[in-house]
């Protein structure tokens, strides 16, 4: 069956000057625009498309690719408001709605925000929500300790960062593993730190295993031989400065120095550490 909101292969069955009708299965003949069925596209061809609501709500065809599909979750520019929503640019001809009893707070034209896309049931029609919790899933069966995952982050809390976590979870991030400088829809990889009987999931940027360990420990060896035996990067270096230069944390940083001096590979003084 064709899906609205999502990529679908449709078979072409009659050409017009408008352009070319596709097989939507449940939804009937649907209108692939003439800008995007060039004439090599003949009656019998299947073509991968997008389907959407156009703005007289009929479902429609597109090659073009959107910035997100329903079912997921994507950091989106209000481009405009009315009396109906906000409406975000999505990379389609018409823009995305988020009603105002789908908005947490009231959105501004020229910000951005994090979405999650949805069908609405009563209108069949392609929407966005920033009520993200009314949306993602609480069953955390999927996930375990250690798990690597993708982050799209999304809010600030007392505790630290929140997360939208592979775009099906909501999880937290505190403030003791936020050693790197993170932006409302920035994507990054991190891991599940631990999973809370009460359903809620805690979540870490770093693996904190001996093999990181012995990995940040080499690459702090390296580093000095490419530097002449010396680093001005101390136990005291500001974490944004470490994190640029080794992608961890300051703790980690110095719990690999303090290693490396027991061993006697480094000396470590106020302003520089030397290898020895």
């Amino acid at each position: 069956m064709a899906e609205l909101g999502h990529y679908n292969k449709l078979r072409i069955i009659k050409r017009a000057d408008i352009g070319a009708f596709l097989d939507g299965d449940q939804f009937g003949d649907i209108l692939l625009p003439r800008k995007y069925a060039p004439e090599s596209m003949r009656i019998g061809d299947e073509v991968d498309v997008f389907l959407y609501n156009d703005s007289e709500d009929r479902i429609i065809a597109t090659t073009l690719q959107p910035k997100t599909k329903v079912g997921e979750c994507a950091y989106l520019k209000v481009v405009s408001t009315n009396r109906f929503g906000a409406f975000l640019d999505w990379g389609l001809p018409k823009d995305l709605l988020v009603p105002f009893s789908e908005q947490q707070n009231p959105m501004q034209q020229g910000y951005s925000y994090s979405v999650y896309v949805f069908v609405d049931e009563e209108t069949q029609r392609i929407a966005a929500s920033t009520k993200l919790e009314q949306h993602l899933s609480v069953d955390v069966s999927g996930f375990k300790p250690r798990q690597e995952v993708n982050l799209l982050i999304y809010g600030k809390s007392d505790l630290g960062f929140k997360a939208i976590i592979n775009g099906t979870h909501l999880g937290q991030l505190f403030e003791g593993e936020t050693f790197q400088r993170l932006h409302f829809g920035e994507q990054v990889k991190g891991y599940i730190r631990q999973l809370r009987a009460d359903g809620k999931i805690d979540l870490m940027l770093q693996l904190p295993s001996e093999l990181t360990r012995d990995n940040l420990s080499k690459s702090i060896i390296d580093h000095l031989r490419q530097h002449d035996g010396v680093s001005t990067l101390t136990d005291k270096s500001p974490p944004d400065d470490i994190y640029q230069a080794f992608g961890v944390s300051k703790a980690s940083y110095k719990k690999a120095l303090g290693q490396l001096y027991k061993n006697r590979q480094i000396l470590i003084e106020k302003h520089k550490i030397t290898l020895v």
